[in-house]
C-alpha cells in the first residue's frame, strides 16, 4: 500500500495560516457578520462519509440518517441563524451561550449533523458553550406533518486541528490549527491578541502549545523537556494515546470568549505500523474539510486525531 503522509497538508497549513450543575443561559443580541500525509502524493479529493449509520435513537442521542436528496420544489421552512458562521460570546460564570434561529418556520423538529452540535430539538436554539467550535454542522428541520428535511449550513466559529499524521523525521513537527473551519482563511492570530492553553490543562499532560499560535510542537511534546520524557511517558510505546483539553480564547468575532478544543494524538514509532484504516479514515477526513464539506455526515469528527510517527 503507498504511504499518505500529509506533507502537502503541513505546507498548505503553515503557509496560509501563518501569513496571514444548575446552568443560566444568554441568548444573543445580534447575529455576527461573515468574513469572507504522501511524501509527494496527494490524495484524490474525498467524498463525505456515506456509510449507513444506526437507526435513530433520541434516548441515546443517535442522529436519524442523513437525508440523501432535498425536498422537492422550494424549501419554505428554512432555519436561518442570520448568517452562515455564528461565534460563541463571553458570558459570566455559571452561563452558556444560547443561539437562536432568526426566523420562525413553525413547529416541528430540529437536527443537527455531524455529532458535536448541543442543539434544542423543539426550538432551534444552539447551547454554544458546549457545542464542538470550529465545525461546519448541516441544521434539519422537518415540520410537523411533513417528512421532508429542509437543511441550512451554519459554521460555528473556533479553532480546529486537522486529523494528521505527522512524521518527525520527515521535518513534520508542528500541527497548525486553522480557523472557522476553513483550512484557507488566514489566522486571526497572526496579527496577536489571541491566548492558547489559558488554563495549563495541555500542558499539564506535557502536549506542547504555543500560548500565541495554538500551534502544537511535537517533537517537544514527544520527547518532552526533563528527565522523564514527554506526553507518552521516558519509553513510548507504539499505539499509546492521550487526549488533551486546550482552552483558547480568539482575535475574532468571538470577542475572546473562553472557547475549548480536546485534540487525541497518538504514538507509533514507524509508519509501517499504521494501519490501512487508520489512514484511509484521516485521508477521508483530511480531503472532506479541504473540500469546504462537512468532516463526517454520521460519525463525531472530535476529538481530532494527531498521529506522530517518529520515522
Amino acid at each position: 500500500m503507498q504511504k499518505i503522509k500529509p506533507t502537502y497538508l503541513w505546507a498548505v497549513l503553515f503557509a496560509l495560516l501563518t501569513a496571514a450543575s444548575c446552568q443560566k443561559v444568554v441568548t444573543q443580541s445580534r447575529t455576527s457578520s461573515d468574513s469572507t500525509g504522501a511524501r509527494s502524493t496527494r490524495p484524490a479529493a474525498g467524498k463525505l462519509d456515506t456509510t449507513t449509520p444506526p437507526p435513530s435513537d433520541t434516548s441515546k442521542n443517535i442522529l436519524p440518517p442523513f437525508p440523501q436528496s432535498a425536498p422537492t420544489g422550494a424549501c419554505s421552512v428554512l432555519p436561518i441563524y442570520g448568517d452562515t458562521i455564528i461565534f460563541t460570546q463571553p458570558t459570566a460564570a455559571g452561563q452558556d451561550y444560547i443561539f437562536n434561529p432568526v426566523n420562525s418556520p413553525g413547529t416541528g423538529k430540529y437536527f443537527a449533523w455531524p455529532q458535536g452540535m448541543v442543539i434544542d430539538s423543539i426550538t432551534g436554539a444552539i447551547d454554544l458553550t458546549k457545542s464542538e467550535t470550529g465545525m461546519q454542522y448541516a441544521i434539519g428541520f422537518v415540520k410537523n406533518g411533513t417528512t421532508d428535511t429542509c437543511l441550512q449550513k451554519l459554521i460555528v466559529g473556533g479553532a480546529a486541528y486537522m486529523d494528521s499524521i505527522y512524521i518527525l523525521a520527515d521535518g513534520q513537527t508542528q500541527a497548525v490549527p486553522y480557523f472557522e473551519a476553513n483550512p484557507y482563511l488566514p489566522s486571526p492570530c497572526s496579527g496577536g491578541g489571541c491566548s492558547f492553553d489559558v488554563t495549563g490543562s495541555a500542558a499539564a499532560k506535557k502536549v506542547i502549545v504555543n500560548t500565541s499560535s495554538g500551534v502544537i510542537d511535537l517533537q517537544k511534546t514527544l520527547n518532552g523537556t526533563g528527565l522523564l520524557g514527554g506526553a507518552f511517558g521516558l519509553l513510548p510505546v507504539s499505539g499509546s494515546s492521550i487526549t488533551a483539553d486546550i482552552y483558547y480564547k480568539l482575535n475574532d468575532a468571538s470577542n475572546l470568549a473562553l472557547e475549548r478544543i480536546t485534540v487525541q494524538l497518538e504514538y507509533y514509532d514507524s509508519y509501517s505500523l499504521l494501519s490501512g484504516g487508520l489512514i484511509g479514515n484521516i485521508v477521508n477526513k483530511v480531503n472532506n474539510v479541504l473540500s469546504g464539506n462537512r468532516i463526517s455526515n454520521y460519525a463525531n469528527p472530535r476529538p481530532p486525531l494527531i498521529v506522530i510517527v517518529r520515522r
